[in-house]
C-alpha cells in the first residue's frame, strides 16, 4: 500500500496548495453565482430560515395549493426538512440588514439583495469547505499531493457539484457533510480518537436534519468503516470489540439528531411519528381523488429506475460523465486498488444504488427542474471522486488508452459543466413542452448557447410559447445565468452599477484563472509518483 501524503506545508499561503485551492473554489463560487437562489425549492426554504427570526410565515397563503401543507392549528408549513433553512440562517440576518440599508431603498427588484447575499455568502462557504475536505480525505487515502489536488479540482469542475455551485440546492451541503462524515470515521478507524468519531457521527446526523433519506449516507459510512476495520483487523474479537464501539458512539449522536428532525416534525404537524410526505399525499388526493393510494410514491420501478441510467434527459452518464470513468477504472484495475479504496468503492456505488431505488416508484424521480437527476447526483458525485487520482496513481501500469480515453472522458465531463452554468436550468425544460420527449438536453443546451450567442434563438425555433408563460422565468432564461448579464437584463439598476459589476466579475475571473494557473504550477504539483 502506498504511504500516507500528506499535503506539504509551506511558510507562504502563497505555496500553499490548500490555501491556493481554497482560494479558488471561492473564486469560482463567486464568478458562477447568478444572484438568485436558484430554484423554488431553496426560495421556499429561505422563507423558512427567515420564518426562524421574523414574524412572516413559513408560507404565504397565496402559494397553497402550489406549494406547502397544512400543520399544527392549521397553518401552512413547508414540506422540507430544517437542515438547509439552518445553514442560511446567519447569511438571511446579514441580507436583510444590508437589503434595509438606505442606499438599497429604492431597489426591490429580483435579483433581491438578500437573496444575492444568501446565494453568494452559503456558495463561497460551501466551496472552500468541500475543496478542503475533499483534499483531507484523498490525503487520507493515500493519494499524492498531484493527485489530491487534480482530483480535487476535477470534482469541482467535471461533476455536477458545479452546477450546484450555481444553484443553491441541498446537494452540495448533502455532500459536504457526507465526505465529512466518511472522513472523520476513516481518522476513527485509524487513530481510535473518540471525537473523529463523533464528529463524523455529527456530520451525518446533521444531514438528517437536511433530508431523511440521507439515512442511505448515514448506512453507506457504517458500511465503509465495516470493510475498512475488517481489512485492519480481519475477522475476530478485536473487530466485534471496535464495532460495538463504534455503534456505542455513533448511534446516540445519531438519535440525538433524529430526535431533532421529530421535534421540528411535531412543531410544525402536531405529531412525532409519519413524515410532510404523508401529509403532502393526503391534502393532493382531497384536492385530486383520482390519484392513487400510493401516491407519491406510484410510478412503475422500472421507470424510475433506468431513467436515471439511460433516459436522455436525467442519465447520470451523460451528466456526470466521471462515473464512466470511474466504471472503466474499476473494470481494469480493480486488483491494484488498495483496501481502503475498494471499501470506499463498494460503499459509494452501494449508496448510488440505494438512491436509484429509493426513488425509482417516486412521482417525480427526475428531480424536475434540475440539471440530470438532482436526487441521485450527490451519490454519483461521491461515487466518481476517486476517478481521477485512481487514473493518475496507476498510470504507469494501465495501457496507453486507457489513459488517453480518461483524459477525454474528463475533458468531456468538463465541458457538460461548464455548459450548465450558461442558462437558467428551466430553459430546455420548458422548450420540450414544444420540442416534445425524449431530448438529448445536454446538445439541446450546446444550440441554445451557440444560438443566443450569434443571435438566432427566433430563427432556429428554440423561442417557445412555454417560456413566456412567466414573466419573471422568461427575463431570467433569456440571459446568461451570471449576476452581472442578470442584473443588465433586468434593467432596473443604474447603468454605473451594471458597469461595475460587470468588472468586479471580470476581475473575479481573472483572479481565479491566475490562482488556477499558480496552483498548478506549485513544484509539489508538478510530478508526482504514481504506483
Amino acid at each position: 500500500m502506498p504511504q500516507p501524503s500528506p499535503i506539504p506545508s509551506s511558510s507562504s499561503c502563497w505555496s500553499s496548495p490548500a490555501f491556493l485551492l481554497a482560494l479558488f473554489a471561492a473564486l469560482l463560487a463567486f464568478v458562477v453565482q447568478s444572484g438568485e437562489i436558484g430554484t423554488a425549492d431553496t426560495m421556499h426554504r429561505l422563507q423558512s430560515t427567515h420564518a426562524f427570526w421574523t414574524s412572516e410565515p413559513p408560507v404565504f397563503p397565496n402559494e397553497y395549493p402550489e406549494f406547502g401543507i397544512h400543520g399544527h392549528n392549521g397553518t401552512l408549513q413547508s414540506w422540507y426538512g430544517i437542515g438547509q433553512s439552518l445553514l442560511m440562517l446567519p447569511a438571511d440576518i446579514v441580507g436583510t440588514g444590508i437589503a434595509h440599508l438606505p442606499v438599497f431603498r429604492n431597489y426591490t427588484d429580483d435579483p433581491s439583495i438578500r437573496n444575492i447575499v444568501v446565494s453568494y455568502s452559503t456558495s463561497m462557504l460551501l466551496a472552500v469547505l468541500t475543496a478542503l475536505l475533499c483534499l483531507r480525505f484523498l490525503g487520507q487515502l493515500r493519494f499524492t499531493p498531484r493527485q489530491a489536488v487534480l482530483g480535487t479540482l476535477a470534482l469541482m469542475l467535471c461533476t455536477t457539484h458545479l452546477h450546484y455551485t450555481q444553484n443553491l440546492m441541498e446537494n452540495n451541503y448533502i455532500f459536504l457533510l457526507t465526505l465529512a462524515g466518511f472522513s472523520w470515521q476513516l481518522a476513527w478507524v485509524e487513530d481510535g480518537r473518540r471525537r473523529d468519531l463523533l464528529l463524523g457521527a455529527a456530520a451525518l446526523g446533521l444531514n438528517l436534519l437536511t433530508r431523511l433519506t440521507t439515512g442511505l449516507d448515514l448506512l453507506a459510512c457504517g458500511l465503509f468503516v465495516l470493510l475498512v476495520l475488517f481489512a485492519k483487523e480481519g475477522a475476530g474479537r478485536k473487530l466485534f470489540v471496535r464495532l460495538l464501539g463504534y455503534l456505542r458512539m455513533a448511534v446516540p449522536v445519531y438519535l440525538f439528531f433524529g430526535l431533532l428532525d421529530r421535534l421540528y416534525q411535531f412543531y410544525r404537524f402536531g405529531s412525532f411519528a409519519g413524515t410532510y410526505v404523508g401529509i403532502v399525499a393526503r391534502e393532493a388526493r382531497l384536492r385530486d381523488p383520482s390519484l392513487p393510494v400510493t401516491y407519491p410514491f406510484e410510478k412503475p420501478f422500472h421507470e424510475g429506475f433506468f431513467g436515471p441510467l439511460f433516459a436522455p434527459e436525467k442519465s447520470i452518464f451523460l451528466f456526470d460523465p466521471l462515473l464512466v470513468l470511474m466504471l472503466l477504472l474499476i473494470v481494469i484495475g480493480w486488483r491494484r486498488f488498495d483496501r481502503t479504496v475498494r471499501a470506499y468503492l463498494l460503499a459509494g456505488f452501494a449508496l448510488l444504488l440505494g438512491y436509484l431505488c429509493f426513488y425509482a416508484r417516486y412521482t417525480v424521480w427526475s428531480g424536475d427542474f434540475a440539471w440530470g437527476d438532482r436526487y441521485v447526483s450527490t451519490a454519483v458525485e461521491l461515487a466518481s471522486l476517486l476517478a481521477v487520482p485512481l487514473l493518475l496513481r496507476h498510470r504507469t501500469a494501465f495501457a496507453a488508452w486507457i489513459y488517453r480515453a480518461g483524459q477525454f472522458i474528463v475533458g468531456a465531463a468538463l465541458v457538460v459543466q461548464l455548459v450548465s452554468l450558461a442558462f437558467w436550468l428551466p430553459l430546455e425544460i420548458y422548450q420540450m413542452e414544444t420540442l416534445g420527449h425524449p431530448t438529448f438536453v445536454i446538445a439541446l443546451r450546446m444550440k441554445n448557447i451557440a444560438a443566443f450567442a450569434l443571435g438566432r434563438m427566433q430563427a432556429w425555433g428554440l423561442n417557445t410559447q412555454a417560456m413566456t408563460e412567466d414573466a419573471w422565468d422568461y427575463v431570467h432564461i433569456t440571459t446568461w445565468n451570471f449576476f452581472p448579464f442578470l442584473l443588465h437584463r433586468v434593467g432596473v439598476a443604474p447603468a454605473w452599477v451594471d458597469h461595475v459589476a460587470l468588472a468586479v466579475w471580470l476581475a473575479a475571473l481573472a483572479g481565479g484563472i491566475a490562482i488556477l494557473v499558480r496552483l498548478l504550477r506549485l513544484p509539489a504539483l508538478r510530478s508526482g509518483k504514481t504506483a
